[in-house]
């Protein structure tokens, strides 16, 4: 090995991953509002954080500048933001209510918000090995950024219609979320990547006025329509895996009749 090479395999790009810690800052940060109860902000550090993820992997794309260490470096951050920091804000949030009912409850939640961490880590890990394997235009799995939206905005939007963690139900509707979230990930469902899209390649000229017209319609009530995105998206993978299915089905049916 030469010099130039040893250097290159020392040296990291610095684009990407600086997008990358934005997305660990995020996360980090968001642990820290909720432990303040400061649940809003929390939130809104969690949906920065997925922009910052959103970015990171293209612009490596589209400066070429992919790397090992940039791959390992995403599923860590994503873990920190994605995995980690939802499952304590959640736990913050409502979940350790649930010890004011009972001792049992109380162990339920803290073991829901490590069941979701835990299968934000196997989602991450199952993704790395499989990366070479799979159809790159879907996931299998509901993506961790995805999950933490369904965990951090239905808590948002329960903040913001001035619902409480200490209302009867608010704990057990959490708690659902959350060992929903963490299923997801680790289920066989999938999603789809979006990563075939180009943002370098020619669009439709409606696209454009569309996103001018949409983003500050986002700003009426981000919670409500951030989540509402996100839970279309969620929703689509079991909806089309269904329809996968019943095609199936027909088709053996369309066989067995001939």
């Amino acid at each position: 090995m030469n010099q130039t090479e040893r250097q290159q395999r020392r040296s990291i790009y610095l684009l990407p991953n600086l997008f990358t810690t934005g997305t660990i800052f995020g996360g980090f940060y968001a642990i820290i509002a909720s432990t303040q109860g400061r649940f809003e902000a929390a939130a809104i550090a969690i949906f920065i954080a997925m922009v910052a993820d959103a970015l990171d992997g293209r612009i490596a794309r589209m400066t070429n500048t992919q790397s090992d260490f940039g791959l390992q470096y995403d599923s860590l951050a994503d873990l920190v933001a994605f995995g980690v920091a939802p499952a304590l804000i959640m736990y913050f949030w409502a979940l350790d209510d649930l010890r004011l009912v009972n001792e049992t409850l109380g162990r339920v939640g803290w073991i829901a918000s490590f069941a979701y961490a835990a299968g934000a880590a196997l989602r991450l890990a199952r993704f790395n090995v499989q990366t070479e394997s799979l159809d790159k235009r879907f996931f299998k799995g509901l993506p961790s950024p995805s999950a933490a939206a369904l965990l951090v905005g239905s808590m948002w939007v329960m903040h913001n219609f001035d619902f409480k963690s200490s209302d009867a139900a608010i704990p057990y509707i959490s708690l659902a979320i959350t060992y929903l979230g963490g299923v997801l990930m680790v289920s066989n469902i999938t999603y789809y990547s979006f990563k075939d899209v180009d943002a370098l390649k020619k669009i439709p000229f409606f696209v454009v006025p569309a996103f001018v017209f949409v983003a500050p319609f986002i700003t009426l009530k981000p919670s409500v329509i951030l989540y509402s995105i996100f839970m279309t998206y969620i929703l689509s993978g079991p909806v089309l895996s269904l329809y996968r299915q019943v095609r199936k089905l027909r088709r053996r049916q369309r066989r067995a009749a001939d």
